[in-house]
């Protein structure tokens, strides 16, 4: 009998879902239209989140916000960018990680105090903000969302700072976890990553103009230029007078979210000098080193596993094939009420090609397993088209942890690697073999410089603990 597993919520899909991505430019001369540059920016950060989006701008002074949910191109048109003039601007694209999926979620946050008006868009999760918020609840504090953002926000209106930057600053000095942050306050944009920077920022220009954004994929959409990545526990303050960095925490370890480089980032960005194609690409290096499986053609999950496949193929000489097809319109707002239409969905999101994969040894690459459950349909797609044989190889070591900074992964209990070895986990999708990359093969993959990852998620070594959020009290 096909032993099951415990399924997420109703609503959940099997993967490591995206986080949030953050985008800002800041032109003093006026030559740039910031609105719709940020509109393009935010479009290339899209895959970092789907549920809602914003942009305020300021101008001269005076903060200008729209927002709504959807996609990029469904919350804005040309007559709402239109309206929104300025010479600064920040933008958000979100999926929650945190919080409910609400218009009162959606970001960025603008709130106004006897300091000025600030303008915040977030992307991390802070492990100790439900504290935070019942202190802040206790002295008076009204929140109207259940974003992280708004304790941040809450923080500088009751700093004993004056300077809204400098409140800023001393905020973030209290708060814990992981997080790229950008802001507007006065003449200011301003950026900051936690001091550990498990989350990415990178700053470029643009001719005059300086930008911010999560990925380097942003810059090249406008053009922009990249400078360097941001650095953890730093803050740029950008202005009228040029760009100034300070340095709010103490020298810490730094502790990326490997993540990034696994399955997040889109693979044109580079982080830390590194092109995230190519280290993908070497992480299917290192897979077929570490396999020992004969197979007639190599095949990729679309489209995470695609990167890894090339690099697998290259390295092993088996030959690369688009053995299965990924329809690009299939959108996000299917309706998932039962698990018998959420494997349907698959269905319609990939599709075995028969004349590719009928009576071959599959080598099947995709970059993780979270439950199981999509993977299970997916090599039973294949073996209705005719596969003899399916090796599934992973580009990641077993997930066996959640996360707690930032990524909405599923709870341990429904972790399938956290219950089960991997021959187990082979049986239960239907695989003939099952391989994962090492921890010391993957990370061995990565070139960026002056990097050190945080891996909690394959170990259960949480650098900053697990805080109070999340599922921290539900396991």
């Amino acid at each position: 009998m096909e032993k099951e597993y415990p399924l997420q919520k109703k609503m959940a899909v099997d993967k490591m879902e995206e986080e949030c991505g953050v985008f800002g430019i800041y032109d003093s001369k006026g030559s740039n239209d910031v609105a719709t540059l940020s509109y393009l920016g935010l479009h290339a950060l899209q895959h970092r989140g789907q549920e809602s989006a914003g942009i305020c701008v300021n101008h001269r002074g005076k903060f200008n916000i729209y927002k709504g949910m959807g996609l990029v191109n469904n919350v804005f048109n040309e007559d709402i960018l239109a309206d929104l003039k300025g010479e600064i601007a920040i933008g958000h694209v979100r999926y929650s990680t945190t919080g409910s999926s609400l218009l009162a979620n959606a970001q960025p946050l603008l709130t106004n105090s006897i300091k000025g008006d600030l303008a915040i868009a977030h992307n991390g999760n802070l492990i100790n903000s439900s504290e935070i918020r019942l202190n802040l609840e206790n002295q008076g504090s009204i929140f109207h969302s259940t974003l992280d953002t708004e304790v941040i926000a809450h923080l500088v209106a009751r700093s004993f700072k004056d300077n809204i930057v400098e409140a800023l600053m001393h905020s973030l000095q209290q708060v814990k976890g992981a997080y790229s942050l950008i802001a507007m306050a006065g003449d200011n944009l301003i950026a900051a990553r936690d001091p550990h920077g498990f989350r990415p920022l990178s700053l470029g220009k643009l001719g005059d103009a300086y930008v911010v954004a999560s990925e380097t994929c942003a810059f090249d959409i406008i053009g922009a230029k990249l400078i360097r990545d941001i650095k953890p526990g730093e803050m740029i303050v950008i202005n009228k007078d040029g760009i100034t960095s300070r340095f709010y925490s103490e020298e810490q370890p730094s502790r990326f979210c490997i993540f990034e480089f696994i399955y997040f980032a889109r693979p044109d960005s580079v982080i830390g000098g590194q092109n995230v194609h190519l280290a993908r690409k070497e992480m299917g290096r290192q897979l077929a080193r570490e396999m020992d499986v004969e197979a007639d053609i190599v095949v990729p999950v679309p489209s995470s596993g695609i990167s890894a496949a090339i690099g697998f193929a290259e390295e092993s000489g088996i030959p690369y094939e688009k053995g299965i097809l990924r329809n690009r319109y299939v959108g996000r707002t299917f309706i998932q009420p039962t698990q018998e239409i959420r494997d349907l969905k698959v269905r319609v999101k990939l599709n075995p090609i028969r004349e590719i994969v009928e009576g071959k040894r599959v080598i099947l690459i995709d970059d993780s397993i979270v439950r199981g459950t999509t993977s299970k349909q997916i090599i039973r797609m294949m073996r209705e088209a005719g596969a003899s044989e399916i090796h599934f190889a992973i580009s990641s070591p077993p997930v066996i942890e959640s996360c707690y900074y930032g990524l909405d992964t599923s709870r341990r209990q429904e972790l399938i690697a956290a219950h089960n070895s991997v021959e187990e986990i082979a049986n239960y999708i239907g695989a003939d073999s099952l391989t994962y990359v090492s921890i010391e093969g993957l990370l061995n993959s990565i070139k960026a410089e002056g990097f050190d990852y945080c891996t909690a998620c394959f170990t259960g070594d949480y650098p900053i603990g697990r805080g109070t959020d999340k599922y921290a009290l539900e396991e």
